[in-house]
């Protein structure tokens, strides 16, 4: 349904691919899903191409391109894995967020003044998401699996706009210490909502493989999809 577009950086100096998936009908507001450690893979595009059949227009951008651009691994494959790390330890994300920033720029340009933008971001695209509702101009965000939201909890005083983060509970990657300081950093924030999930581990939402479970995965996305139907409205 999709294909890769380029969008300029913040500085117009270069430019980077973005994957953008077109609803059949004009839309009126816009999605960016941020990706996950393994690129811009089938899964990430599959959720592009669903948003759009939703009627949003959706862009993941490649955020991994100015160290290998168009990265697409497998988190089943554990040489994909490894590799996976690799990349997202090379990730400047101070950077990363303006090149969301920029992705933010062009979608609202394509879907008109009036038109909003939502970001959607899983495990270190969970954390670059909440990044994005402490940095940029976003309108709804909603990060799932988030890892280290923890160390940013100082930021939280610069969102404004409606957030949500949906956190399993079994998260070998975010441990019970972590999912604690996060519900207590944010208990009192009105603009975050905070949905947990017993007993299931990371990337329970993936598109595909053997991570996702799938009962709890259309939860979830359930309540993204009210949750963006209300505040990109």
């Amino acid at each position: 349904m999709g294909s890769f577009t380029p969008v300029k950086t913040l500085e117009g100096d270069a430019q980077f691919d973005t994957y953008v998936a077109e609803p059949e009908g004009k839309a009126t507001a816009a999605i960016i899903v941020i990706q996950e450690i393994f690129g811009v893979n089938e899964g990430i595009r599959r959720k592009c191409d669903s948003w759009a059949k939703a009627g949003y227009l959706a862009y993941a951008p490649d955020l991994f391109w100015r160290e290998q651009a168009h990265v697409e691994l497998d988190a089943d494959v554990p040489e994909d894995f490894q590799a996976a790390i690799g990349h997202m330890q090379k990730l400047n994300q101070d950077q990363a967020i303006r090149d969301i920033e920029a992705t933010i720029k062009a979608a609202r340009s394509a879907v008109g003044a009036d038109g909003k933008v939502g970001l959607v971001g899983y495990c270190m695209g969970g954390r670059l998401v909440f990044m994005s509702a402490c940095r940029t101009d976003g309108d709804a965000f909603v990060g799932y699996y988030g890892v280290g939201i923890d160390g940013l909890l100082g930021e939280q005083h610069a969102i404004g706009k409606p957030t949500m983060l949906h956190i399993p509970t079994k998260d070998g990657f975010v441990p019970p210490e972590t999912q604690k300081a996060m519900h207590d950093g944010l208990k009192d924030n009105r603009h975050v909502t905070l949905h947990d999930y017993e007993g299931l581990d990371h990337g329970f939402a993936a598109e595909m493989g053997n991570r996702r479970v799938e009962d709890a995965a259309q939860l979830a996305d359930r309540r993204t999809a009210d949750f963006f139907a209300e505040s990109l409205a």
